[in-house]
Order: C-alpha cells, then sequence, then structure tokens
C-alpha cells in the first residue's frame, strides 16, 4: 500500500469509519539515513488516532533505531511489516523475506519490542510457500517475542495477491489455545457480507482491509452498519462518489504538492468509478492529466454524462 495509505487517503477512511489506520510503510534504512521521504511518512495528525507506523527492513540494528525515532512522531503503536511480497523488497529479506528466516524475524521483534515503549504489532504471511505454511508457529514465536496484536494476510509470499486469500489458517491461528494476542485476518474482504462472513468462521479479532478500500473507502461504515445491524446500507451516489475523489484530490496535493500529488491519486481516480459504462475516454485522461483544473473539470463531466 505504499504511495496509497497517505494521509489524504487516511483522511476518508476515518471519515468513513476505520477504527485503527497505519501509516505507509516505510524503509528502517531510509528513516535512519533521514531521507526525506521517509520523514515525510511520519507526518500524523490527532483526528487519525489510533494510528500506528508500519516499518520495514532486515537489519536488526537498523529496525531498532527506526523504531524509536517512529516512536518520537507519537503514534498510538509500531507495526513491523514481514509481509510485503513485493520482489524488490523480499527478495533482500525484508518484508515477507523475513518469512526464510524465521529466527532472524524473531530477533529482530524481540529488539524492538524492548527498545520501544509503545504496543508493537506484526503484519504477516501464512508463509513463504505452499511447503512452508508455517504461521501458526510463527505466531507463537512472535507472540513470545512481546507483540501485542498479530495480522495475517491468507496468502503466502509466492503467491503475491494470485488466487484466493485462505482464511482456514488464519482460524487455525485463531483456534490455537497458546495464543492469547489478538489475530487480525486480512484478504480479499470486499464487502460486508464477506467481514461478517470472516468474524462469524473464523472467530478473528479484527479485519484489516487494504485493497478493498482503494476507490471504496465507504467500505469501513458500511461493514459497521452490517455488523451491528444485519442490514446493508443504500450505495453511494456518483455525486457523492465525485465529490469524495474531489475531495481526497485537493488533500493529496496539499500534502504531496505537484506532481506527486496528481501521479499518487491516480490509481483512486480510477477506482472510484469502476462500473460506468463507456469510460475509457474520461478514465484515461483522469490518469494521464498532470493540470488539476483539467481533472476538476473531467470529475465535473462524469457527473453531466452520467447523471
Amino acid at each position: 500500500m505504499e504511495d496509497v495509505t497517505d494521509p489524504s487517503f487516511r483522511y476518508v477512511c476515518k471519515h468513513y469509519g476505520a477504527d485503527v489506520m497505519y501509516t505507509e510503510f516505510i524503509a528502517s534504512d531510509g528513516l535512519i539515513r533521514d531521507a526525506r521521504k521517509s520523514l515525510k511518512k511520519l507526518e500524523l495528525f490527532e483526528y487519525e488516532r489510533p494510528i500506528g507506523i508500519q516499518l520495514y527492513g532486515h537489519q536488526l540494528n537498523s529496525m531498532v533505531e527506526a523504531a524509536r525515532i517512529a516512536e518520537t512522531a507519537g503514534p498510538d503503536l509500531i507495526d513491523l511489516n514481514f509481509g510485503c511480497p513485493v520482489r524488490k523488497i523480499a527478495n533482500r529479506g525484508a518484508g515477507a523475506g523475513m518469512l526464510c528466516n524465521i529466527p532472524l524475524m524473531t530477533e529482530i521483534t524481540a529488539a524492538v519490542v524492548k527498545a520501544v515503549r509503545l504496543p508493537v504489532t506484526v503484519k504477516t504471511r501464512l508463509g513463504w510457500d505452499e511447503n512452508n505454511r508455517n504461521i501458526v508457529e510463527i505466531a507463537e514465536r512472535l507472540q513470545d517475542a512481546g507483540i501485542k496484536a498479530i495480522t495475517i494476510h491468507g496468502r503466502t509470499r509466492a503467491q503475491l495477491y494470485k488466487g484466493s486469500a485462505d482464511w482456514s489458517l488464519i482460524g487455525e491461528v485463531k483456534a490455537n489455545p497458546r495464543l492469547k494476542i489478538p489475530v487480525i485476518g486480512n484478504g480479499d474482504i470486499i464487502s460486508p457480507q464477506g467481514a461478517a462472513s470472516a468474524f462469524d468462521r473464523y472467530g478473528i479479532d479484527g479485519i484489516m482491509i487494504g485493497r478493498g478500500a482503494v476507490g471504496r473507502p465507504w467500505i469501513f461504515k458500511e461493514i459497521r452498519h452490517f455488523l451491528d445491524t444485519g442490514e446493508l446500507l443504500p450505495e453511494l451516489t456518483l455525486a457523492e462518489k465525485v465529490e469524495l475523489a474531489r475531495g481526497q484530490f485537493v488533500k493529496s496535493i496539499e500534502w504531496k504538492g505537484i506532481p506527486a500529488g496528481i501521479y499518487e491519486m491516480r490509481r483512486h481516480l480510477s477506482n472510484y468509478f469502476k462500473g460506468l459504462p463507456n469510460f475509457r475516454e474520461i478514465r484515461l485522461k483522469l490518469v494521464t492529466s498532470m493540470d488539476q483544473e483539467e481533472i476538476h473539470t473531467l470529475l465535473d463531466r462524469i457527473i453531466e454524462i452520467y447523471n
């Protein structure tokens, strides 16, 4: 979710009821070198709370020092990413690459827990590949290292984001009588019914939504309403979606400036309007234009054409 869960996106997610949020993940090496982009990601806002700063890396000393720096930014928790499957990260042993070195993963986790006063949590996957789906053991070892919660994505690193998430192993972790910390499930939750089923079938303590909220940040409100009432909320109108997209676009530019604020908003703009017929021409302009006013005009045209 790098370049996705920035403050502009977190703003709309919080508006629609996200209970806990996380920053984009931050490279520990970049943070301790005072890299500008890494330091920028430490910016937090009071309305976002509770919020965690997520770190990744593969060297113990760097992860410990980065956690100490992150703590000074005032988050509510520190989260360690041992789940990112991207090749350039995993192949150097960070993110999901840690699944190939469980002793080091445990050592780093224990060292970070000892180094900071905040709660430390972990996000990871079922294992490296189909022959190493060892998340039950991993969760126990991370609990022993001192984490306060674990989030599990229901795929192996080898799967990347292909196929369907396997929640059965997430359920096994939760059912393990030795595990006392909260277990949060992640993967393929794209509807209120899917969220309710995950709670009912696997007994998890929470769900994490990532890609399912891109272009649909109101999913958090939909899920909460369905869990509380058993009823589905009406779909947002097209005009409401346009104004939501516009508001996020404005905040993206406020926070990142130009051109970054436009570049990194493109995936959101294209996803807000999925399913509109004959949308290809406008979509292409939305994701290629570098002119703020043109993008605002295109958003106006969507209402004119489709309402």
